[in-house]
């Protein structure tokens, strides 16, 4: 039977948690600019960009 590969697993949950808290940021972003009625600092397609998939 082959070994579990610790640090890819370690690795995969690390990047799944930045991605989460990059989403929650970005989400309390827009909130706070809606609510404050302002232009928001990044433009909505800026976060499309970032992610090329």
């Amino acid at each position: 039977m082959a070994k579990p590969n610790f640090q890819y697993e370690k690795r995969q949950r690390d990047l799944a948690k930045k991605k989460k808290a990059e989403e929650k940021r970005l989400r309390k972003l827009e909130k706070k600019n809606i609510k404050s009625g302002e232009n928001p600092e990044l433009p909505p397609d800026a976060e499309t960009e970032k992610t090329p998939e």
